[in-house]
C-alpha cells in the first residue's frame, strides 16, 4: 500500500522539492527527446513528406481532439487531493480519485463520438484515405481510450515522480520499436499508425499496474462518489475542473490546431514539414509543461502554508531562471535548427522548414520564460484569470492564421502559434503581479 500519510521533515521542501521532481521528469523526457529524433527520422526517411504529412494530420488531429475533450484531472487531484492527504482522510481522497476517474471516462466518451463525426465529414480534407479510415479510427480510440490523466495525478501527489517518468518512458521506447520494426517489414502508414497505438496500449497499462501494486485502486474501489459529499469536501471543485481544463485546452490544443490549418491550406507535403519543425520546437513547450508539472504541487503547499511576500520572491527568482534558459535554447535553435531539420527528415527539402522553427521555437521561449505563472493562478483559485489570458491569445492566433495562411502559407500558422504565447505570456504576467499584491495586502 501506498503511505498516505502527511509527508515527514525529511521530505525535501519548496523549490527544492520542485528540482527534485523536476530531475525525475528531465530524465523521461530526456529519453523521449532522444528516442523521439530517431523515431521522427524514421518516419519521414520510411514514409516521404507527403505521407509523413498524412500521418503527422492523423495523428495531431487525433492527439489535439483528446486534448480538447480531456479534463486535466492531474490538476485536480494535487489541488484537492494535498489537504486530504496531510489530514489522513482515505475516504476523501478516494472520492476525489473516483470523481477524476468517471471525468475521463465521459472525456473519453465524448471524443469518441466527435471523432466519429469528425471522421465522416472531413476525412477527405485531411488527407485520410477510405483505405487508412479504419486504422485512422482504432489509433483515435486509443488515443481517448487510454486516459491516464488521473493515474498520473495520484503519483505527482504522492511524490512518486520516478514511477511518473518511468511510465512516461514506455511510450518513446515503443514507438521507436514499432517504427524500426515497420521500416524493415512493413514501410506503409499503416503500420505507423499501429505502432503508435501499440505506444499508447502500453503506456496507459504501465501507469494503472503502478496504482494496483499500490493500492490506490483499492482505495477508489471502496468508496462511492456520493455528489453532495465530494462538492462539501472540495469547495470550488467544479468552478476549478471547469477552467483548469479551458485553461489547458486552449495552451496545447492551439499547438495542434495549426496543423490542420496548415494540412486544409498547403496540403499534406506542407503539413509533413510543419510537424517535423513543430516536433523539433516542442522540445521547449514540453520543457515548460515539465517545469510547471513540477512546480504545481509545491506552489500549492506554498500558497497554503507561506507568506505572499516569499512567493513573489521565488516568482522573481523562478522567472529569471527560466527567462535565461529560454534565451539559451533560442540561440542554439537559431545556430543548429536548419542541419538537424535536414538531418532528422532526411531530406533538403526540410531546409524550408527553417523559418517556421525559428518561429514556432521563439514561442516556445515565452512559454518557457513564464512557466512558473499559471500554476500560481491555479493553485491560488485564479483559473478563470489563467483562462481568460489563453483564451484571449486564441482569439490573437485564429486573426492571425487567417489573414496570413492564405498569403504566406505554412510562415502564417508558426506566427500565429507566436502571437498567441506572446499575448498570452503578457496577459499572465499582469495578472499574476496583480494577485501577489492582493494577496500581500490582505
Amino acid at each position: 500500500m501506498t503511505d498516505r500519510s502527511p509527508p515527514d521533515a525529511s521530505r525535501p521542501s519548496g523549490w527544492r522539492a520542485v528540482l527534485a521532481n523536476l530531475g525525475w521528469l528531465l530524465a523521461s523526457r530526456g529519453v523521449l527527446a532522444i528516442l523521439s529524433l530517431l523515431y521522427l527520422g524514421i518516419a519521414t526517411r520510411t514514409l516521404g513528406i507527403a505521407d509523413f504529412g498524412r500521418f503527422a494530420l492523423v495523428t495531431g488531429a487525433a492527439q489535439g481532439l483528446a486534448l480538447l475533450v480531456g479534463f486535466q484531472t492531474w490538476q485536480v487531484v494535487v489541488r484537492f487531493g494535498i489537504d486530504h492527504r496531510a489530514r489522513g482522510d482515505e475516504a476523501a481522497l478516494g472520492r476525489l480519485y473516483r470523481a477524476c476517474m468517471l471525468l475521463d471516462a465521459a472525456s473519453a466518451i465524448l471524443g469518441l463520438g466527435l471523432a466519429a463525426g469528425i471522421l465522416f465529414v472531413w476525412s477527405d480534407r485531411l488527407g485520410i484515405r477510405p483505405s487508412l479510415l479504419r486504422d485512422t479510427a482504432i489509433f483515435t480510440a486509443a488515443q481517448l481510450l487510454t486516459v491516464r490523466s488521473t493515474a498520473l495525478g495520484v503519483l505527482r501527489l504522492t511524490d512518486r515522480f520516478r514511477e511518473a517518468a518511468a511510465a512516461d518512458s514506455v511510450t518513446p521506447a515503443v514507438r521507436f520499436v514499432g517504427a524500426v520494426a515497420a521500416a524493415f517489414f512493413s514501410p506503409t502508414l499503416h503500420a505507423f499508425l499501429w505502432a503508435w497505438t501499440a505506444a499508447e496500449l502500453a503506456t496507459a497499462a504501465v501507469y494503472w499496474i503502478m496504482l494496483a501494486r499500490s493500492g490506490d485502486l483499492t482505495l477508489i474501489r471502496r468508496v462511492r462518489t456520493e455528489r453532495h459529499r465530494l462538492i462539501a469536501e472540495n469547495p470550488g471543485l467544479m468552478r476549478f475542473v471547469v477552467s483548469s481544463n479551458a485553461v489547458s485546452s486552449l495552451g496545447l490544443a492551439t499547438k495542434q490546431l495549426p496543423l490542420m490549418f496548415v494540412g486544409a491550406f498547403g496540403g499534406p507535403a506542407a503539413a509533413g514539414a510543419f510537424r517535423l519543425a513543430l516536433q523539433l520546437a516542442q522540445a521547449l513547450t514540453k520543457l515548460s509543461q515539465l517545469i510547471s508539472r513540477a512546480a504545481f504541487p509545491e506552489v500549492v503547499r506554498t500558497l497554503r502554508d507561506v507568506a505572499p511576500q516569499e512567493l513573489g520572491r521565488a516568482l522573481r527568482r523562478m522567472f529569471g531562471a527560466s527567462a535565461g534558459a529560454a534565451l539559451v535554447i533560442l540561440l542554439l535553435v537559431a545556430l543548429v535548427g536548419k542541419p538537424v531539420l535536414v538531418a532528422v527528415g532526411g531530406s533538403a527539402a526540410y531546409a524550408d522548414a527553417y523559418p517556421l522553427l525559428l518561429w514556432l521555437a521563439a514561442a516556445g521561449s515565452i512559454d518557457l520564460a513564464v512557466v512558473g505563472f499559471e500554476p500560481v493562478l491555479l493553485a491560488g483559485d485564479r483559473s478563470a484569470s489563467a483562462m481568460t489570458a489563453r483564451a484571449i491569445g486564441v482569439v490573437a492566433q485564429f486573426a492571425l492564421m487567417l489573414v496570413l495562411l492564405p498569403r504566406i502559407g505554412a510562415a502564417g500558422a508558426s506566427i500565429g502559434v507566436f502571437g498567441a504565447s506572446l499575448v498570452g505570456a503578457l496577459l499572465l504576467g499582469v495578472m499574476v503581479w496583480r494577485y501577489v499584491r492582493v494577496a500581500a495586502r490582505a
